[in-house]
């Protein structure tokens, strides 16, 4: 229900662009904090678009856009031969939170990893009335978010998505550990991870080992490789006997597998490993085969990720399911309770992963 229709008659600068930002987001942006400042009162009508596309200075189709999207969301309405107003119970008409969901542009949003942190917070939402609006760390927080969800971020993209966002959006990061725990996070004990897996392994009679892991600049591998290191020291395997082949990505490049196939090919080869992600252990399976080794005559195989195609590998693989639907359902349940009672602190949470055996990993011949 609408109170007024007489638009402010106070009018806004002009806006400047944004580098790596579209022009209507700006626009939106302008709109938002307009609203949010008072200029424009909950009720009040809006100018019109071509009005504010001589304000704001820039085109009615960019203006008309940006005005599309605040309808969308619920920070406008349209009213048939009246015009445009700002809604005056936002909250009645909207979902009840929205939160930007970022992502990292090299992130695959189809793999096992991000596709089933992606479902718990399909499912969390879904179930709670609230918004998810995709975005990248290259962008600036999106003013018109409630909060925001990081997925995996490298630490110098935490670092500096940090320094821009605003201080009344609280932060979540997903999926990796924060540096401090000035940033809460929740994920998953990756040094435990490999610890369960080389136990696993020693116990069946394995004494070399070689771990697979992803790009250093994730601190999910870098954890790995120290719960790697941890565990081969505590059952005294020597130097000599422990091998990490560090992939350049989330997969084995050529590159990569190249420095896998030479380490199978060795004369003191490992007769174990332990591949940190799912398509890091299908290309650890490809590289065995390459070199006429068998799975798990010649040599074990552990993996990370449970997908229901994991049972049915030739030979099913044993591997570290991790609890990634628990992980992104979670993630937004905390920052909805956070966002519904400010006295309920964020705070860090580390969930733990599950072995499940199956025929990759046996006794060595």
């Amino acid at each position: 229900m609408t109170t007024s229709s007489t638009p402010n008659t106070n009018t806004l600068k002009p806006i400047e662009p944004k580098a790596g930002c579209p022009l209507y987001e700006v626009v939106k942006e302008t709109v938002v904090s307009a609203i949010e400042t008072g200029h424009f009162h909950p009720g009040a009508r809006m100018p019109s678009t071509k009005e504010l596309s001589r304000q704001l200075s820039v085109s009615l189709v960019t203006v008309h856009r940006a005005l599309q999207d605040l309808v969308n969301v619920g920070y406008l309405e349209r009213t048939q031969g009246r015009g445009t107003f700002v809604v005056e119970d936002r909250k009645s008409k909207t979902r009840e939170f929205r939160f930007g969901l970022v992502i990292r542009k090299e992130a695959s949003v189809a793999d096992i990893y991000h596709s089933q942190i992606l479902e718990g917070m399909r499912q969390a939402s879904h179930e709670n009335a609230i918004d998810l609006n995709m975005m990248h760390f290259e962008n600036d927080p999106r003013i018109d978010c409630d909060g925001h969800l990081l997925v995996n971020p490298t630490q110098p993209e935490l670092a500096e998505y940090m320094t821009k966002a605003n201080r009344n959006q609280p932060v979540l990061v997903v999926g990796t550990k924060a540096p401090n725990d000035e940033v809460p996070y929740l994920d998953v004990d990756n040094a435990n991870l490999a610890q369960q897996a080389i136990r696993h392994l020693h116990g069946l009679g394995h004494r070399r080992f070689c771990l697979v892991v992803g790009a250093k600049d994730l601190s999910t591998s870098t954890e790995r490789v120290e719960g790697f290191k941890q565990v081969c020291d505590e059952l005294m395997v020597p130097e000599e006997n422990r091998v990490v082949v560090q992939a350049s990505s989330w997969h084995l490049l050529a590159q990569d597998k190249m420095k896998l196939t030479r380490v199978l090919n060795a004369a003191n080869r490992p007769t174990a490993v332990f591949a940190g992600g799912y398509f890091l252990s299908l290309d650890t399976y490809d590289a065995i085969s390459t070199v006429g080794l068998r799975i798990p005559e010649d040599i074990s195989v552990v993996g990370v990720d449970d997908p229901a195609s994991a049972a049915h590998l030739s030979p099913p693989l044993t591997t570290l399911r991790q609890p990634l639907v628990d992980i992104g359902y979670n993630a937004v349940m905390t920052l909805r309770e956070h966002m519904v009672n400010k006295d309920h602190k964020l705070h860090p949470q580390i969930l733990q992963p599950e072995l499940v055996i199956r025929k990759s990993s046996g006794s060595p011949t």
